[in-house]
């Protein structure tokens, strides 16, 4: 549960406040990039340190956010296989980059659908390494959920309290 407030405050909150998201004088900017590694070649190629900063911030941002929907999906649906759960993935971002999209609270960019993805499958191969590692599914729920307290829990203490992200 915490995990899906932290995924709703970086993807749709973190740009505007409830407040203003529903506010009809709320100016809109939207901005959509569907050529595929567009966004990340211009970081690439971009000259000064803050671009590069930012994003780098940008792609491992993404790709970490998404690391835990991987575990988590893959434990509870562990009958599904990887690849319909990637799917799910997959289409996850994709609504989340529409809904940004379509209320003007982030870019909608091609470029965070697949780092997104790429993250979830990174999480699908943790979930499938811890399971051959430990070899039963309690040990791994058991070790899921003490990296979730150990790991989970400071990133979303971090990120609800000490950055100063807008409510």
């Amino acid at each position: 549960m915490c995990y899906a407030l932290l995924l709703i405050k970086i993807f749709f909150l973190s740009r505007v406040s409830i407040l203003e998201l529903f506010n009809s004088q709320r100016a809109i900017n939207r901005s959509f990039n569907l050529i595929p590694f567009h966004s990340i070649s211009e970081y690439i190629s971009g000259n000064t340190a803050n671009l590069k900063r930012f994003a780098s911030a940008n792609v491992v941002g993404n790709i970490l956010v998404f690391i835990p929907l991987g575990v988590y999906l893959s434990l509870f649906k562990s009958k599904s296989r990887s690849m319909m759960n990637l799917l799910f993935l997959f289409m996850v971002s994709l609504f989340i980059e529409i809904i940004q999209g379509l209320l003007g609270i982030g870019a909608a960019d091609i470029d965070d659908i697949i780092l997104n993805a790429l993250g979830g499958w990174i999480g699908i191969l943790v979930y499938k390494s811890l399971l051959f590692i430990l070899r039963d599914v309690k040990r791994v729920q058991t070790a899921i959920a003490g990296l979730s307290v150990l790991i989970g829990l400071p990133v979303i203490y971090y990120y609800l309290f000490m950055i100063k992200m807008r409510f």
